[in-house]
């Protein structure tokens, strides 16, 4: 469950986004306009300290995957995934981090791929009270409940082709950067693979986000 706050944030999530993509070797630029939201969802840090919010947005006719992670608190060692600070009317001074260095979202990922689970249920506090707010996308994972999550050490996140992975003990994860609506990002799991899949309004056809699959 995810608990939001109805709050003002200077820059806003999707102004961070406009300056992060086009210093990313995935993006295409040519489209000076800047882009658009599509969707976002949530994973649920069990420790309720750090915010996982992904974000696709439309870009040029491209969708982005773009998963961050907010925190109180520098995360460190990882200056070079920095998104961006914003200043939360509730929280106070955020830092944004590229999610795929951050080792409690590649959990977080991991744990919905291999169990089955679906995005953090979100909550908005009005007057005392938490109110359900919809989520505008929704993902699930391929896996069954009863998986065990091995322990993970992620290694730092490689990307190339669009697609981040990130090997992590025994698991290998791959996660989109760039989404092909109109099929998986694979042709198809590969064995013992299991996947992330999403859909958003004007997507309802699931198409694949990320994957996971045991390293020897």
């Amino acid at each position: 469950m995810a608990i939001l706050h109805i709050a003002t944030l200077v820059p806003s999530k999707l102004e961070l986004i406009a300056q992060h993509l086009p210093k990313q070797p995935w993006f295409i630029a040519g489209d000076p306009a800047g882009p658009t939201l599509l969707g976002a969802y949530r994973f649920d840090d069990p420790d309720g300290e750090v915010g996982l919010e992904t974000h696709l947005v439309l870009h040029a006719g491209t969708v982005y995957h773009v998963p961050l992670s907010y925190r109180g608190a520098e995360l460190p060692g990882a200056g070079e995934w920095l998104v961006g600070t914003m200043e939360h009317s509730v929280l106070g001074k955020r830092w944004v981090y590229d999610a795929c260095a951050d080792p409690v979202y590649v959990a977080a990922l991991a744990t919905a791929i291999l169990t089955g689970r679906q995005g953090a249920q979100q909550f908005v506090e009005v007057d005392g009270k938490l109110e359900p707010r919809p989520s505008t996308a929704e993902v699930n994972g391929s896996g069954t409940p009863d998986a065990v999550v091995p322990a993970l050490e992620p290694q730092p996140p490689v990307t190339a082709g669009g697609v981040t992975v990130i090997d992590a003990g025994g698991l290998r994860l791959r996660i989109a950067r760039v989404v092909d609506r109109g099929q998986t990002i694979d042709p198809g799991p590969t064995p013992g693979e299991l996947t992330l899949s999403g859909t958003w309004k004007g997507q309802e056809v699931p198409v694949q986000l990320a994957s996971a699959e045991p390293l020897p």
